[in-house]
C-alpha cells in the first residue's frame, strides 16, 4: 500500500495500491482535492476519460464524488493490475471501463463517445500532453460539447498552443499550479 487515498464520496479514505516501479507518477492528495473543488458538483453524472490512468486515482476519484462512468486507459499491463486492484477495493468497478491501449491510437480512431472530463497526465518531459492534445484538438468526438480537457504536467513543461497556433478548437480556460504540478484546463472555442 502507499500513500494514495480516495478523498471524497462513496469510497472516502480508501488507500489505493501503486503501480509497481516508477513507471508512473501519482497525483498528491492537495493537487487531487484541487482538482475535484474546481470541478465542484458538475462531476455527478459526468463520463471521465482517464488517459495514461496509471493507478487509476484520478479516475477512481471522479467514480468516488459521483461520475457515472470511467473509461481507464493505459499501455503498461502493471497499470492495468493496479487499477483493476483497485476498483476492486473501492467497490467502484460497476462504473468503470478498461482498455489497454496506447492512447494516441485510441484519440487518433473514430470516437464512439463524447466525455464531459478527458484527463491527461503522462509521463514528463516528452511532450507527450502537448501531442495528445493537439490529437483530440483534430478530433474532438471524443469530448462533449461543453467538456473540459484537463492537462496534468510539471509547470516547466508549459508550452502556450495557442500563441503557437498548434491549437484550432480548444483554448484554455485556466491553469493552477500547485508545486511541481501544473493542472490545465481547456474547453471548445464558443465560435471557431
Amino acid at each position: 500500500m502507499t500513500g494514495l487515498r480516495v478523498i471524497s464520496g462513496k469510497a472516502k479514505g480508501r488507500r489505493l495500491h501503486a503501480v509497481p516501479g516508477d513507471t508512473t507518477r501519482p497525483i498528491t492528495d492537495r493537487t487531487k482535492e484541487s482538482l475535484f473543488n474546481i470541478i465542484g458538483a458538475d462531476i455527478i453524472g459526468a463520463s471521465f476519460l482517464d488517459l495514461f490512468a496509471g493507478t487509476g486515482a484520478v479516475g477512481i476519484e471522479a467514480l468516488s464524488r459521483g461520475a457515472s462512468r470511467v473509461r481507464f486507459i493505459d499501455v503498461v499491463q502493471p497499470a492495468i493490475q493496479t487499477i483493476k486492484k483497485n476498483l476492486k477495493l473501492t467497490q467502484l468497478e460497476n462504473f468503470a471501463e478498461m482498455r489497454k491501449i496506447d492512447a494516441f491510437k485510441l484519440i487518433e480512431s473514430t470516437p464512439d463517445k463524447g466525455f464531459d472530463y478527458i484527463y491527461i497526465a503522462p509521463p514528463q518531459y516528452k511532450e507527450i500532453w502537448k501531442n495528445m492534445l493537439i490529437k483530440i484538438d483534430k478530433n474532438l468526438g471524443w469530448l462533449a460539447e461543453n467538456g473540459w480537457v484537463i492537462v496534468q504536467i510539471h509547470p516547466t513543461e508549459f508550452e502556450d498552443l495557442e500563441e503557437t497556433k498548434d491549437l484550432k478548437y480548444l483554448e484554455i480556460i485556466d491553469q493552477r499550479r500547485y508545486g511541481s504540478t501544473l493542472l490545465m484546463f481547456y474547453r471548445q472555442k464558443k465560435s471557431y
